[in-house]
């Protein structure tokens, strides 16, 4: 299944090999179960706004950049467009109602995970459609022993978020300017799954949260698993 999957990538794109320098991690989903949290969130501080948002909405839009997501709500619903400070206005509200939710856990399997792939030699970065600061501190505490500020990408770090290829591409270049078949994108939502595949990276797609599978497959993943711990037990024969 792995060889194939590989196979499959390699002729799609023209390239050679498959030869990971890096693993690029999203983060919402990913690195936490943290969507419940978000989904909560963006239903309760919309709903301020006069904006219905749904849980399935907060599912298929995570990975894009809050601000973008608010814009495309608010022309779909009330027929006007925003300008990008007013939706990060509309976005802070979204922000200072999830920070005062419960802390959402560690995925778990992604420990076990990282630390092979550390093991392997292999970079470790994160690339996030959040620009949340207290998230970015959480994860160099939670996995600073994998990653550091110089390979986390943000919202920040790009004018076009996910599906756009632009924060993989950057997470590339953090990574040291590596081609796409030198890392693997580990997603667990269509719009990551997307970035990944239109930056030609090897996406592998964790069905974390409640979405279809055939909904991940949808967004051409390479390769998908069902939990982060099957992920986890599976590495060596993606990467021997």
């Amino acid at each position: 299944m792995y060889a194939l999957a590989i196979k499959q990538y390699l002729e799609r794109h023209g390239f050679e090999a498959l030869n990971p320098k890096a693993v690029l991690f999203d983060m919402d989903g990913v690195l936490y179960d943290s969507m419940p949290n978000h989904a909560i969130a963006w239903q309760q501080s919309m709903a301020q706004f006069g904006i219905r948002m749904t849980t399935d909405d907060a599912y298929a839009t995570e990975g894009a950049r809050g601000v973008d997501t608010i814009r495309q709500m608010v022309m779909r619903q009330q027929h006007r467009e925003i300008d990008e400070a007013e939706a990060q206005r509309m976005y802070d509200v979204k922000s200072r109602i999830f920070h005062e939710l419960p802390e959402a856990p560690v995925m778990p399997g992604i420990i076990s995970l990282m630390q092979q792939i550390h093991d392997d030699g292999i970079q470790i970065g994160v690339v996030t459609g959040s620009g949340q600061k207290p998230l970015i501190r959480r994860i160099l505490h939670d996995f600073g022993m994998f990653v550091d500020q110089a390979h986390i990408t943000t919202a920040y770090d790009v004018s076009q978020g996910k599906p756009k290829p632009d924060p993989y591409l950057k997470g590339l270049m953090k990574a040291g300017n590596l081609q796409p078949y030198e890392a693997i994108v580990v997603e667990n939502a269509p719009l990551g799954i997307r970035a990944g595949v239109a930056a030609k990276i090897f996406t592998v797609a964790v069905n974390t949260g409640p979405l279809a599978v055939q909904t991940l497959l949808d967004a051409n993943a390479d390769l998908l698993f069902p939990t982060m711990s099957d992920f986890s037990a599976n590495w060596k024969k993606l990467h021997p």
